[in-house]
């Protein structure tokens, strides 16, 4: 059981740049509908929502005429904003959450702290620009985005690999499976998982 069970939250943000929607659910079973106008992240969703278990919802319009980097941010952002919601006070919530998932030669890993705290360390060696026809670089902007918006300490590293798509691939793997054993009730836990008695 996650800090929202079964219970959808929605967020939306528009801009003249972007037009983006989220719909979330934590304890779902990986069901998806994303359509960003981008295909390669499509599919990196669909796979941090199979393997957080989270069934998520996005539709996105952006200028990608331009490039990708206003869609992939504001995806990020609103996505960032529905967890936010989903987490409501921090209250019960396991808090901590780790992940290393590998994928052939790679080896991604995932530790994130619901601290309230936003914080990126990505450390990802890419080895080309581009992998899809998407620049590898907006990868750690979104996951900025995201963090930064949600409130999440999160190191994301891979100390080895040759090929981008196993890289971000095994990153949004390992993204997933962190921040749903992050979000995990704790029946152990005491009513705010700090010292400080708030997160």
């Amino acid at each position: 059981m996650s800090a929202q069970s079964q219970n959808k939250v929605e967020e939306k943000r528009a801009t003249g740049e972007t037009d983006v929607s989220v719909s979330l659910v934590v304890d779902g079973s990986g069901k998806v509908g994303i359509d960003t106008g981008i295909g390669f992240l499509d599919h990196m969703l669909t796979l941090f929502c199979v393997h957080g278990r989270f069934d998520l919802g996005v539709k996105a319009k952006g200028d990608t005429q331009v490039d990708f980097h206003h869609t992939v941010e504001d995806v990020g952002i609103v996505l960032g904003d529905a967890i936010k919601k989903a987490l409501s006070l921090r209250k019960g919530v396991r808090r901590y959450g780790n992940a290393v998932i590998p994928m052939d030669e790679t080896l991604a890993s995932v530790t994130l702290d619901l601290s309230n705290r936003p914080y990126l360390v990505f450390k990802v060696p890419f080895v080309s620009a581009t992998v899809g026809g998407f620049d590898t670089q907006l990868f750690g902007e979104f996951f900025r985005a995201l963090v930064t918006r949600a409130g999440i300490t999160c190191h994301i590293q891979v100390p080895y690999g040759a090929n981008d798509h196993h890289m971000i691939e095994a990153v949004f793997k390992a993204f997933g499976r962190a921040l749903a054993a992050a979000m995990e009730i704790d029946p152990k836990a005491p009513d705010v998982f700090s010292s400080k008695g708030v997160l």
